[in-house]
């Protein structure tokens, strides 16, 4: 039998607080969950449709309603007939699920691609606030050894930077400035990254407007996030970037994900794997990459106040295996 559609479903999980990046804040996520059925095995894909990419729920569970009225639902059509985005990764997703399922294999094995069985290190998001704010968001988070700061830009962000270094010496520390520094930005907050003992920082100029990077001295990685959704962007950001930030919203699902994985990989690029604010469902499948990773940013579900059942388990920011009962 063909996979055949059989939902597409809305679902709303309210935020633990709130999730504040430069761009703005929410309460809420809002996750697209597609079901598919292959000879009675069901498979399940979750997607956030993402406005900075032009995507909406609506416009996404419309994607993917057409995508299955219109031919065979098949993993090497979505990659012909589908752009990369959040309709095509929920699709891949539940479609590698209910294929794994069907032949009693494991969603790596189906793949080909190393199990990883042993827990993993994830970061743990701290939203954007004032300095101080941060810093105690820290000190809460103290039994998180790898802290993600959401940055804003301008002179606030080497605050904060210094405070929640003061607030936890213990701490390995990564940024995320979701495109808000400015070129003038760079010289100053990075060497204000470098003094608070950063790792790593995500995108801290816009996409397409990232040039200078490639003519500054780098006193931080730099990994990109929204300079890069593909393979095929790998090529071009190697002179500006020393990481990239794999996700299966962006890439549009597993196969992409891991070809942008074996992309970096040959260009000498680190690699952070990365999730949209989204449940367990969502972050199972991106579990496959967290062999390569050199990070992992797969905290989504503990940024909400409720998820799914069963649920990945997280202790003490370590990430485990995902049950084979939510996926894979």
């Amino acid at each position: 039998m063909s996979p055949v559609l059989v939902d597409v479903a809305i679902e709303t999980f309210p935020v633990a607080g709130a999730f504040t990046i430069s761009r703005g804040s929410r309460s809420e996520a809002i996750v697209v969950v597609a079901t598919v059925e292959i000879d009675g095995a069901r498979g399940r894909g979750e997607c956030v449709p993402y406005a900075r990419y032009g995507e909406t729920v609506d416009g996404v569970v419309g994607a993917i309603r057409r995508f299955a009225a219109t031919g065979p639902l098949e993993r090497s059509r979505l990659m012909n007939e589908l752009p990369a985005g959040a309709a095509r990764n929920a699709l891949d997703c539940a479609l590698v699920d209910a294929e794994a399922k069907r032949a009693g294999l494991s969603a790596a094995a189906l793949l080909g691609v190393p199990a990883v069985l042993e827990p993993r290190l994830t970061c743990y998001t701290l939203s954007l606030a004032t300095p101080g704010e941060m810093a105690a968001a820290a000190t809460t988070a103290v039994d998180m050894p790898l802290l993600k700061l959401k940055l804003g830009g301008g002179p606030l962000d080497a605050e904060r930077l210094a405070a929640v270094r003061a607030a936890r010496p213990d701490a390995r520390l990564v940024a995320d400035a979701n495109e808000a520094w400015r070129e003038a930005d760079l010289i100053p907050l990075l060497a204000a990254a470098r003094e608070a003992g950063l790792e790593l920082i995500e995108q801290p100029l816009p996409a397409g407007k990232d040039q200078a990077l490639a003519h500054v001295a780098r006193l931080v990685p730099i990994c990109a996030d929204e300079s890069v959704h593909t393979s095929s962007d790998i090529a071009s950001l190697a002179d500006r970037y020393d990481a990239v930030n794999i996700k299966l919203d962006k890439a549009g699902g597993l196969a992409e994900a891991l070809a942008i994985s074996r992309a970096a990989q040959h260009s000498g690029l680190r690699i952070m794997v990365g999730c949209m604010l989204a449940t367990s469902l969502a972050m199972a499948p991106a579990w496959l990459l967290a062999g390569t990773a050199d990070w992992l940013d797969l905290d989504g579900p503990l940024l909400l106040a409720r998820d799914r059942s069963p649920a990945i388990t997280y202790s003490n920011g370590m990430m485990h295996p995902p049950p084979v009962a939510l996926w894979g």
